[in-house]
């Protein structure tokens, strides 16, 4: 043979990089185990926090998984595809992000050992994939229906967002909290319309003087010398600009042979913001929001007609307004007859803090409600409202599917013991896989108990006794650091969401498990590198 023969070809750019073999799979397997190990310690009630700074100097204090992940600059394709399903977690059901990081990440490192005995992935796959059908119909086994009647309904959310708080920032006020979570969504009558449902954030006081408000509260300040009560209004929520009444002439070239000449252009800048104002006042209202500033002129006339205006709702804000008051937005009005008017029982301004506020109550669509957090510092508050939020999507969850399980690792060592058993009668190398796969969900309240400081080891041994022993609900009591009952503690989780983080984390780790090469271009790795460095001066 020739010399050029026994050199391999490349097809690849200079300076592009390929990893195949046992070099590919050792990179995705450490980069996806890294991002597992980051935010392994939040996990649980014990879970401890990050601080998260970015470039622009913005500090972010978070445990929740998500948030972490989405603030980092990773430069691994396995890491940045654990990211993806953190994000997809977080879209779908709220909760569980971490869960579903830890969970896939220990499934790769449970898979390496078996690797390195010369087992092929794909026969690795077969038996996860084996695993998981045990493992969701144990899951689906173990969860039950509550909802039967409205007082147990209302009890089992309660506790299922208690235990989506107590891992986060506000578990000293969790009840508290919870109680708000749940009223908030029960007044949303089974719609899950997140938007109806606003949050504020004011500084001061302390996390105890949260409250939540019947109607909507709008951050925003009633016009000068117009009534600060109002009662039966009716609304137009606008898009439309007010201040035509500032000179506006002076950006262009008009010839005229007098000042008075001027004042008359001025004058008709004013009649015409008039007659848009008196179009306004003809459709017969009592209150006017708009979206955009509304100057001194048109104020004036509002304020003469006896007219509520509010001006620079913010386009969020306004959007959201329109749907709870159960109006349009309106850009013109030339035609009363086509509008649609909103309503409510009662507008006020109210003092939150040292904050003066709009309140809306009695609103055209009665699910309206806002959650008023109250804190320490900026910081706090940010992370008291992601944890709000998780709490609320996982009861939208819970009430589209009223499905529950134990919490506290149970639900995760009842599967590992479904997996083991299916493994015990299985043939061949697949059962091998399987007892990977039991040993990867054991990870999960192994986590739980070293956040807490336990003897994790220990734990989940007397977990794993106490389920042979048939006690189905038996779980980790983390007050103590010791087994304990979930079904007396009340620690309970959606189906929804597990079964979810389960899904997640198996398919992910499969993909990842698949790869057997790895290429690497050198201007897409500038280029994202530079991407990543955009984005987090951005955040």
């Amino acid at each position: 043979r020739t010399r050029a023969m026994e050199v391999a070809p490349s097809v690849l750019n200079a300076g592009a990089q390929d990893f195949k073999g046992s070099d590919a799979k050792m990179s995705i397997i450490i980069g996806a185990m890294a991002v597992a190990d980051i935010v392994k310690s939040t996990l649980g009630p014990k879970g401890m926090d990050k601080i998260l700074l970015s470039q622009s100097g913005e500090v972010t204090v978070t445990n929740d998984g998500a948030t972490i992940l989405k603030r980092l600059t990773l430069d691994n394709a396995a890491a940045k595809i654990l990211v993806d399903i953190s994000k997809t977690q977080d879209e779908e059901v709220g909760d569980g992000t971490t869960t579903v990081c830890i969970l896939a990440g220990s499934l790769l490192a449970e898979a390496d050992p078996l690797l390195s005995q010369r087992m092929h992935p794909q026969t690795i796959i077969a038996g996860w994939r084996l695993a998981l059908n045990a493992s969701k119909q144990a899951l689906e086994a173990a969860a039950w229906d509550f909802n039967q009647n409205p007082e147990a309904f209302r009890q089992m959310l309660f506790k299922i967002a208690k235990t989506t708080l107590s891992s986060k920032i506000v578990h000293n006020e969790h009840d508290q909290f919870a109680n708000i979570c749940v009223d908030a969504i029960l007044r949303l009558k089974g719609s899950g319309n997140l938007e109806n449902i606003q949050i504020i954030k004011k500084c001061g006081g302390s996390m105890r003087d949260s409250f939540l408000s019947d109607g909507f509260i709008l951050d925003k300040r009633i016009g000068v010398g117009q009534p600060k009560r109002l009662q039966n209004a009716k609304i137009l929520v606008a898009n439309t600009p007010m201040d035509t009444d500032k000179i506006k002439i002076y950006g262009a070239k008009v010839k005229v042979d007098s000042i008075s000449k001027i004042a008359d252009l001025e004058q008709a800048e004013v009649d015409k913001m008039l007659a848009k104002c008196k179009k306004i006042a003809d459709h017969g209202i009592n209150v006017f929001i708009n979206r955009q500033l509304i100057y001194n002129k048109p104020e004036q006339f509002f304020t003469d007609k006896g007219i509520m205006s509010i001006e620079h709702a913010d386009f969020d804000g306004i959007e959201r307004l329109s749907s709870v008051l159960g109006g349009e937005i309106a850009s013109t009005f030339d035609h009363p007859e086509l509008v649609k008017l909103g309503t409510a029982a009662l507008i006020e301004e109210i003092m939150i803090g040292e904050d003066r506020l709009i309140q809306f109550m009695g609103c055209g669509a009665g699910e309206a409600c806002t959650i008023v957090l109250r804190g320490a510092s900026m910081q706090l508050l940010d992370e008291a409202e992601r944890s709000v939020h998780d709490a609320l999507c996982v009861l939208k969850t819970v009430v589209k599917d009223p499905r529950a399980i134990y919490g506290g690792g149970c639900s995760e060592i009842l599967m590992a013991e479904a997996v083991d058993a299916l493994a015990k009668r299985t043939a061949g190398k697949q059962s091998l896989a399987m007892e990977a796969f039991a040993r990867a969900l054991r990870t999960l309240p192994k986590t739980i108990a070293e956040n807490g400081g336990y003897d994790s080891t220990e734990l989940v041994t007397q977990l794993r006794a106490a389920h042979n022993e048939g006690r189905a609900s038996a779980g980790l009591d983390m007050n103590k650091g010791q087994i304990g009952d979930m079904k007396e503690m009340g620690i309970c989780e959606s189906f929804r969401v597990k079964s979810q983080s389960l899904v997640s984390a198996a398919e992910a780790a499969e993909m990842i498990l698949r790869v057997d090469e790895v290429i690497t271009s050198p201007r897409a790795a500038a280029t994202s590198r530079a991407a990543a460095a955009a984005e987090g001066g951005a955040a």
